[in-house]
């Protein structure tokens, strides 16, 4: 199997510019052929599509309108009382989605609040999932939901590995699979080899980093990447991997290791 590696916009090439339509053009000067990105809506759709298309590459995955992000919302799938908004929110990233010929949405579930008791917010994280694939389905995207540590956003809603697959079990859609940040996995509980083993059927798209630094995959950290790629390799993995790390230096200058490793973008 060959891996396919797309840069992440939203941490690579940050360095360059703040604007992230002009990192689409940076990622094809450094060879990447696909991109993958947080969220576009603070720029006009048929701008970003401008950007992509100028660029010539393919977007893999954008994360779902998440509320207001100035007060700290990342996500209102947990939000009891706010189903129509979660619905609207939907349709939004989906007109992005759409106009960028992307398949994979990343559904943000949002900080726990003061108040509201977990099985409350499960039961309205599950309906609203349910609601999620089954529209996904309709339109033909892919929902992902992904454990997030606890030391990167603290209160996240969505911190369990376990939580999760049980959940994409549940549901049993083609439509809402896990999204698996092997960095956020190391940091949530490690046991790489069995959990990604275990997780890969229920796999739509998976992201890299080094932990604890969250540097590039050949930095020095808890991870072996060269073994966890050829893993992948070994067990049939045919998705992208996200670039999604923090290099501490240029981002072009921190991808070597892909052609070191004998693998190409």
């Amino acid at each position: 199997m060959v891996l396919k590696f797309c840069a992440n916009l939203s941490f690579m090439f940050t360095e360059k510019t703040d604007n992230l339509l002009e990192r689409y053009q940076l990622a094809s000067q450094a060879g990447f052929k696909a991109v993958e990105f947080t969220f576009p809506y603070q720029y006009k759709v048929e701008d970003v599509v401008k950007a992509k298309s100028a660029a010539n590459v393919d977007q893999i995955l954008i994360n779902a309108y998440p509320g207001d992000l100035e007060r700290g919302e990342l996500g209102l799938a947990i939000m009891s009382g706010r189903q129509n908004e979660f619905r609207e929110s939907l349709e939004k990233t989906m007109e992005y989605a759409a106009a960028l010929d992307c398949k994979k949405i990343h559904i943000m579930a949002g900080k726990k609040f003061s108040g509201i008791v977990d099985t409350a917010m499960d039961d309205v994280y599950k309906d609203n999932l349910e609601y999620a694939a089954k529209v996904f389905k309709e339109k033909g995207f892919v929902g992902l939901i992904e454990p997030i540590s606890d030391v990167v956003i603290p209160h996240y809603f969505m911190n369990s590995v376990s939580k999760a697959l049980q959940l994409v079990k549940e549901i049993n859609s083609d439509s809402l699979k896990l999204q698996l940040d092997i960095f956020h996995l190391q940091l949530i509980e490690g046991n790489l080899t069995n959990r990604i083993k275990e997780l890969l059927p229920y796999i739509g798209h998976i992201q890299i980093s080094q932990a604890p630094t969250r540097d590039s995959p050949d930095s020095e950290g808890e991870i072996n990447y060269r073994y966890i790629l050829k893993l992948l390799e070994d067990l049939g993995y045919e998705g992208f991997i996200g670039l999604e790390y923090k290099p501490t230096k240029a981002s072009a200058d921190s991808i070597g290791w892909i052609k070191d490793w004998g693998y190409s973008l």
